[in-house]
């Protein structure tokens, strides 16, 4: 029997897939926590692996049929363990989040105390924001930022931990621009107890490529997503000591989640592979060049940095020096239609609301992956600020955009 598509195709959803293609193509993608990913990767997770079922492990599932994507799976596995130097890996978790919860729920029990960073300083909703699920049913202690340089103050950890005796303390970002040290933090978890979790959400890729510190070698569990700087399918990843392999297996199945999407996996699979390649580490390489080159670029345009730069992929810009009227979330529209795509961001004690916003989050991974270099950097601060500039103005902001697709159209994400 044919598929109803065969005979009556669905050209509504096609055509605004193509619409989408479009528009990352002819726009700049400055978002740090998305990046282009390649077509081997795409080809995996749009693959007939998305026809199978298969809870459970590798070797232990609860459907027949099992044997190819069991090797598939493995593959992913090992192949992630080697490029992190990994006692043991779980591929199932279908994002971050989930990760982070899985890896709660291996080691923890509802109401114990955990030390993570403040969401509004840089932290992630499953760091203990009192909206997410780790606020409410974990006690988590915020850290923060220092008012001064804006940095984490390594000796506020110490006494915050030394205080509350924390079983767990969280180190990873979603919008922290230095670097994080695991050594730092893991004598201080071994100083008072405590287990030691590394979220490498959007550090993943950078660790691989050898530009960042491996946290392996210190935290208890690493939880990472795939699609930022390690450039592969939309999902999460968990690797820990051997100690928590049972534990952390059994909290993402049948704790957290179901079926796993092996399809997905096969395109992590994929990811691995291409991470560890010697390009990869060119390609890390070059993301920092750039955020050092954007973020000098975009101080010479006005703007001022959280923390004054930055040691990692992404920026945060605070737009109040720049104009004091702006907001984030005007900021954000408003370079969307000049072609300009990132988010409005807190900055640390910011006044306005997360939904409004007095800054911007600006990262290097995607415009990186079409082969832009330090000279394109300067184009894209000139740029942002121009549509900034002129964003009461239609003519300006389309002349801008214009701009943008030319630029684009040199570095094709996909030929």
């Amino acid at each position: 029997m044919p598929f109803p598509s065969d005979t009556n195709p669905d050209t509504q959803v096609f055509d605004l897939i193509d619409a989408e293609v479009q528009r990352q193509c002819t726009g700049l993608q400055l978002i740090a926590s998305e990046n282009f990913t390649s077509p081997a990767v795409m080809n995996a997770v749009g693959s007939a692996l998305t026809n199978k079922y298969a809870e459970g492990y590798p070797g232990k599932r609860y459907y027949g049929g099992n044997a190819i994507v069991d090797d598939i799976e493995s593959l992913a596995i090992e192949r992630v363990k080697a490029l992190f130097g990994a006692d043991h890996a779980n591929v199932q978790p279908h994002s971050g989040a989930n990760a982070n919860m899985c890896a709660y729920q291996a080691i923890l029990e509802p109401g114990d105390t955990v030390l993570g960073l403040s969401l509004d300083h840089g932290g992630h909703l499953t760091h203990g924001s009192p909206v997410n699920a780790s606020g409410k049913l974990y006690s988590f202690v915020p850290y923060k930022v220092t008012p001064g340089d804006e940095r984490i103050d390594m000796d506020q950890v110490r006494d915050l931990a030394l205080q509350h005796r924390p079983k767990l303390i969280v180190a990873g970002t979603t919008s922290y621009p230095r670097r994080l040290d695991p050594a730092a933090f893991k004598a201080i978890a071994d100083e008072v107890g405590a287990m030691f979790m590394f979220d490498a959400a959007h550090l993943a890729g950078l660790i691989a490529g050898g530009v960042y510190p491996n946290p392996v070698p210190y935290a208890d569990i690493v939880t990472f997503t795939t699609h930022k700087t390690l450039r592969g399918p939309r999902g999460g990843t968990i690797l820990c000591k051997q100690e928590f392999a049972a534990a952390i297996d059994k909290a993402v199945f049948p704790g957290w989640q179901g079926g796993p999407l092996e399809h997905v996996i096969a395109g992590k699979a994929v990811a691995f592979f291409e991470a560890a390649q010697p390009s990869f580490k060119e390609y890390a390489q070059q993301i920092l060049l750039n955020a050092d080159a954007l973020a000098d670029a975009l101080v010479q345009q006005g703007f001022r940095l959280v923390s004054g730069g930055t040691d990692s992929h992404l920026m945060v810009v605070d737009l109040r020096p720049f104009d004091a009227d702006l907001t984030g979330k005007e900021a954000q529209l408003v370079l969307d239609e000049g072609g300009i795509t990132l988010n409005k961001n807190n900055v640390p004690d910011d006044p306005r609301s997360p939904f409004v916003t007095s800054g911007v989050r600006i990262g290097t991974p995607s415009v990186t992956t079409q082969g832009m270099k330090e000279p394109q950097m300067v184009q894209i601060a000139e740029l942002i600020a121009r549509v900034l500039r002129h964003r009461t103005d239609p003519t300006a902001v389309a002349a801008a955009k214009a701009d943008v697709a030319t630029l684009c159209a040199q570095f094709p994400a996909y030929v």
